[in-house]
């Protein structure tokens, strides 16, 4: 009976070595993604007011989780019935986040707010600071859904290139899933509070000092990561868009094959984001007309 007992746990150890090997790998596999995920999500979860940032990050983390734990047996259930689906699927979310980032890009170089009374009235017609909050977090999860599937892909993909058993390969990337929502979001605390740990380190250093520097440097560098973040973010989601379209749709992944793979994940994310917009702004029309009737 202890020969048994022994047995098992050698048996989960073995089991354990594997996972730990094997998330290794898919880690790294996906850790382009991450930074893109990492951009992204930053940029969303920043903005607002000081004392809603964690309430909102915290929103934005819950459904992150909820993400992982709807896209985990989805996937895995779709591999096993008809694989060419998971493909589809991210097709279609590259061009999600294709639209969302050339949208950012044209509401920056067409609809930026006028100066004067035309303020005013714009922003009387705004949604109020609650809805504003809403949106954003339903937005962020949104992309966070999109950026899930690819990172559990990825994942799934590498263990299935090692050919373990589905019991190593659930743990396996359900562990990534999981380090993933972690390390982002908790980068993306660190970074939303920046200012206040450089509040807290004047106050104790009683503003003197290396601490002090330290502290007006984080507080003064905080504006210009946001902004950095806002631009990066847009970037990633027309790159990470890009780079699905180009592994994912077999005639784009054979055209221009003298381009570096960069420019063309721009160009194909681009040109995705471009589509996008257009569907949108004809559906848009197509529901006002159908509903006017």
């Amino acid at each position: 009976m202890a020969s048994g007992f022994f047995a098992i746990l050698d048996d989960i150890a073995a089991l354990m070595d594997d996972v730990a090997v094997t998330a290794k790998l898919a880690t790294k596999k996906t850790a382009g993604i991450l930074g893109d995920d990492l951009a992204v999500n930053a940029e969303k979860a920043t903005g607002f007011l000081s004392s809603r940032e964690i309430p909102v990050l915290w929103a934005i983390t819950k459904g992150s989780f909820i993400n992982k734990l709807i896209i985990l047996p989805v996937v895995f259930l779709l591999n096993w019935l008809y694989e060419p689906a998971i493909n589809y699927i991210l097709i279609l979310g590259g061009l999600y986040l294709a639209f969302e980032g050339v949208e950012k890009i044209i509401e920056f170089l067409f609809h930026r707010k006028k100066e004067g009374h035309e303020v005013i009235e714009e922003s009387a017609k705004e949604e109020s600071a609650e809805d504003s909050e809403k949106s954003k977090i339903k937005s962020a999860i949104t992309t966070d859904f999109i950026l899930s599937v690819e990172i559990v892909i990825i994942a799934l993909g590498t263990v299935l290139e090692e050919k373990h058993p589905l019991l190593t390969q659930i743990i396996t990337v359900s562990l990534v899933a999981i380090i993933a929502t972690v390390g982002v979001y908790g980068i993306v605390a660190l970074i939303v509070r920046m200012d206040d740990a450089g509040f807290k380190l004047i106050k104790k250093s009683n503003d003197k000092g290396f601490f002090a520097k330290l502290g007006h440097l984080l507080i003064s560098a905080l504006p210009w990561i946001i902004k950095s973040l806002g631009v990066i973010g847009t970037i990633a989601l027309i790159m990470v868009a890009g780079e699905i379209f180009a592994h994912r749709i077999d005639y784009l992944h054979h055209i221009l094959p003298t381009w570096p793979a960069i420019l063309k994940q721009v160009a194909f994310g681009l040109i995705g984001g471009l589509l996008g917009v257009l569907l949108f702004t004809a559906g848009k029309k197509v529901y006002s007309l159908v509903a006017k009737k």
